[in-house]
């Protein structure tokens, strides 16, 4: 019925009714224009007004504001860890001198990188896609790089100071010390003419040499294993487990002043030398061992450590 529906308006031109054509098509567009128009006025007010329509376009602005300065912090966040990492990278290489002076081995790089590894990439936020989940991927990545290097250095530091702990009690232990003032030769050990009996022999030990009734002192702290007189041509003679694998000999004594079973310390007066035994002169046979072979005791001389003054240096810092 309305396709024949016709519109005309009255020219003053022409002072006649003249036909509106494309009527239709000029109602449609004067439509769209009018909504586009109020369209644009109501996103307008509502923008103004906060977003009271609830339409959501604030909220995607602050998203991508939110999701840029992300983007920032994620990249200065990478960028601390980057100097973190080379922070570690100089803690490792003082862990190494602090394993060297703890008679460790070092960590070679080889082991480091079969431990620690490169920074991979994370899985678990692998739906993240484009440049901020490949930022986020290579964040985690060196998080966990970091994580693998700060546990080995823990592990490591860890090992250091149970070895420090043991070197503490491994180095009172072992015998270091002169046990006597006295001279003596620095070829003592070894095959020698023995003094009395003029036959070649070995020397297991070194003859300190000084008058009867010289003190001598434990050179390393241990447990008195034996004290008194042998039936060899030792004499008298005190021997002291050091533990370890070390002990210590001291023969030709003239008086023991300790009892076996005793606990002794480094410095500690534990006989008179003298002449007892099979010997030509007062002196002191001295034998340190260690797994029970003999060892060439100078090479545990310290002559500047006077053993009485060691005694009390160590009575001062207790």
């Amino acid at each position: 019925m309305f396709r024949n529906f016709r519109f005309f308006v009255f020219s003053r031109t022409s002072l006649d009714f003249r036909e509106v054509r494309f009527l239709r098509t000029k109602i449609v567009t004067s439509g769209f224009l009018a909504s586009v128009g109020i369209l644009g006025v109501v996103l307008l007010l509502n923008h103004f007004s906060q977003d009271i329509l609830g339409l959501g376009y604030d909220r995607m602005s602050m998203l991508a504001t939110e999701n840029r300065l992300l983007k920032e912090q994620i990249h200065d966040l990478h960028d601390k860890m980057g100097l973190v990492e080379k922070s570690l990278e100089k803690l490792s290489v003082r862990g190494n001198e602090l394993r060297l002076k703890a008679n460790l081995s070092s960590i070679d790089s080889d082991t480091r990188e079969a431990s620690v590894g490169g920074a991979t990439m994370a899985a678990a936020n692998a739906f993240i896609t484009g440049d901020a989940g490949r930022i986020l991927q290579d964040a985690e990545g060196l998080i966990q790089k970091l994580t693998r290097e700060v546990k080995l250095q823990r592990s490591s530091y860890e090992e250091i100071e149970k070895q420090c702990t043991f070197n503490k009690q491994y180095f009172t232990h072992m015998p270091a010390i002169k046990p006597m003032a006295g001279h003596y030769s620095i070829n003592g050990f070894g095959m020698r003419i023995h003094p009395v009996l003029q036959v070649y022999r070995m020397h297991e030990g070194v003859d300190i040499i000084n008058d009867d009734g010289t003190k001598i002192y434990a050179a390393g702290d241990g447990v008195v294993r034996f004290a008194g007189r042998t039936q060899g041509g030792y004499g008298v003679v005190i021997e002291v487990s050091h533990g370890y694998g070390y002990s210590t000999l001291y023969a030709h004594l003239s008086k023991v002043l300790v009892q076996p079973g005793r606990t002794v310390k480094r410095g500690e007066l534990i006989g008179l030398s003298g002449r007892s035994g099979l010997v030509s002169g007062p002196h002191l046979h001295y034998e340190v061992r260690k797994n029970g072979v003999r060892q060439n005791p100078v090479d545990f001389f310290f002559d500047d450590v006077n053993a009485a003054r060691y005694r009390v240096l160590l009575a001062e810092a207790k």
